[in-house]
């Protein structure tokens, strides 16, 4: 008999109809004597409306009133999964994120998860009953509710499954698996069967949407093994696991795309040690998370720099930086202005040389210029106008041998 945590995506259970399939399967392995727990998001849809919603009050509500109303898109799902359980004989119990004992620090909208106790689901699972807990929230110390960014249901998922010492984690999609990169703009990406912590880490934070980087960061902490799979299909799926030698072989896993980026240029600073860590410590005070970073030769005791960070975070990272710029009595902000990031990612780029002459040489016979560039041991990646991103993807993923 088998502990298995399960999760399900807003796609997966967009409708009354889709929650009642998710019921199904879930009764499958109930049947087979099975534990459950299952994690959900809310209803495809839901959170943007809410979010939406606000923003026609309020185009800057206040985080800690976003989180009490964005927890009830998980909330409403959480009810209807187990509602839907018991209308097929499957005995099952609702849990959100407070009583499945998730306790998060105060950053409101992008909580961090401290500790993970899972409340009453153990004795629940005792009881016989199947466990439907909400995804993407917790609450703080304080008691406020909190959530953990988009995707964070993933993490609960995967967190649930440390503490609870699952014997399986299953990430249900609406996609059969990761792939060599997004189908949608590279017809020719192919599902990859086995992929690392670590390439799929960089794959996430590079762009791709299959999984939420800070949820393979805590599997891969945790050696939480897992799989993403199709909620629609019974087709086996990618496994996550730690790496193991023979994924050296294949030099290129990957590529990402990410349209949502934007670079902004700082110039005019003093160019003297310790202004560099201050506008960062400022931007990551402010919750901002930059990507890419280029820092100028200073001359005539002046420097700059550019720096991507979510088109999301674009005013916030303005309105820091000019505040900044008023207690140092100097310094000019650029224009921001929209970049898309392309990521070539694999864990054999430890032992082989030559990836990065052959991914610029891809761009330039494609007469694709580069903006800025960023590297890892395992992963090389270029900002590009948006507008060439789907171009550059092809090329690259095609010059790979990446494709079916």
């Amino acid at each position: 008999m088998a502990l298995i945590v399960q999760k399900y995506g807003g796609t997966s259970v967009g409708n009354t109809d889709r929650i009642l399939n998710v019921a199904k399967k879930i009764k499958a392995l109930y049947d087979q004597g099975n534990r459950l727990v299952v994690v959900v998001s809310a209803r495809s849809g839901v959170t943007n409306e809410l979010v939406a919603r606000a923003k026609t009050l309020n185009p800057e509500p206040d985080q800690r009133e976003m989180d009490m109303l964005l927890a009830v898109g998980e909330q409403e799902t959480i009810a209807l999964t187990a509602i839907a359980l018991q209308s097929i004989g499957v005995p099952a119990v609702s849990r959100t994120g407070a009583q499945a004992g998730i306790v998060t620090d105060w950053m409101h909208t992008r909580a961090r998860i401290l500790d993970i106790s899972g409340g009453d689901i153990r004795q629940q699972l005792d009881a016989g009953k199947v466990v439907i807990v909400a995804g993407f929230q917790g609450v703080s110390r304080r008691g406020d509710v909190t959530t953990l960014g988009r995707g964070g249901s993933d993490l609960t998922a995967i967190a649930l499954a440390y503490a609870l010492k699952a014997d399986a984690c299953q990430i249900f999609t609406d996609v059969d698996g990761v792939y060599t990169a997004d189908p949608r703009v590279v017809p020719t990406a192919r599902k990859i069967n086995t992929i690392s912590y670590e390439e799929l880490l960089e794959m996430a934070a590079a762009g791709s949407k299959v999984m939420q980087a800070r949820s393979v960061e805590f599997a891969q902490k945790f050696n939480v093994e897992f799989e993403v799979r199709s909620s629609f299909n019974d087709n086996p799926g990618t496994l996550v696991k730690a790496e193991a030698p023979s994924m050296e072989d294949i030099v290129v896993s990957g590529i990402a795309v990410d349209k949502q980026q934007a670079k902004i240029t700082v110039s005019e600073l003093p160019d003297k040690p310790g202004i560099a860590a201050l506008i960062f410590e400022k931007l990551g005070e402010a919750g901002v998370i930059v990507d890419m970073i280029i820092q100028n030769v200073g001359r005539g005791g002046l420097a700059n720099l550019s720096l991507t960070v979510t088109r999301d975070d674009v005013r916030k990272a303005e309105q820091t930086m000019l505040k900044l710029f008023a207690e140092l009595g100097g310094g000019k902000l650029d224009p921001s202005y929209d970049v898309a990031k392309l990521s070539v990612v694999g864990v054999g780029m430890r032992s082989h040389s030559g990836v990065a002459a052959k991914f610029f040489s891809i761009l330039a016979k494609n007469s694709i210029n580069i903006l800025m560039i960023s590297t890892s041991e395992i992963k090389i990646s270029v900002a590009i106008k948006p507008e060439e991103a789907d171009k550059a993807a092809n090329a690259v993923h095609e010059a790979f041998d990446l494709g079916v």
